[in-house]
């Protein structure tokens, strides 16, 4: 089993500064009314982050071995929180948007399957708890 490490530091009250093992520093932070000082993205907002681009670097990766002539792509995130605490999301949704040439529905839907249920370690980890709903557009350039 491999073990990942990281590694927070206090910069000011709620503002913290940390990096993973690729050593890249980001800094996470709250709102002003908080006691933040509103100088970096929420710990939340985070984990809507990392599940895009853990799934993103799946499906681009996958349809880049089929050879499907993708120009651009996107992904819009929404996620429900519940009101009470702890405020958790309860559902999430991913629109994947792709743009290119003749691009196969097909092939987009496996992509996104083998992404969800087999590569994804951060879907994988978040469908134990969470609702996570995945649709698509084929933008055709």
């Amino acid at each position: 089993m491999e073990t990942k490490k990281a590694y927070l530091k206090q910069v000011k009250g709620l503002t913290f500064i940390a990096k993973g093992e690729s050593n890249h520093w980001i800094t996470i932070d709250a709102p002003e009314h908080v006691g933040g000082n509103n100088a970096g993205a929420r710990p939340k907002e985070f984990v809507l982050l990392a599940l895009a681009g853990c799934t993103s670097s799946d499906v681009v990766s996958i349809l880049k071995k089929k050879r499907v002539n993708l120009i651009d792509f996107e992904i819009n995130i929404s996620a429900q929180q519940t009101e009470e605490h702890p405020k958790v999301f309860s559902e999430i949704d991913l629109e994947y948007v792709f743009y290119g040439k003749d691009i196969k529905k097909k092939d987009v839907e496996r992509a996104i399957e083998l992404s969800t249920e087999n590569y994804c370690g951060v879907s994988a980890m978040l469908k134990k708890a969470v609702k996570i709903n995945h649709s698509y557009r084929i933008v055709e350039q």
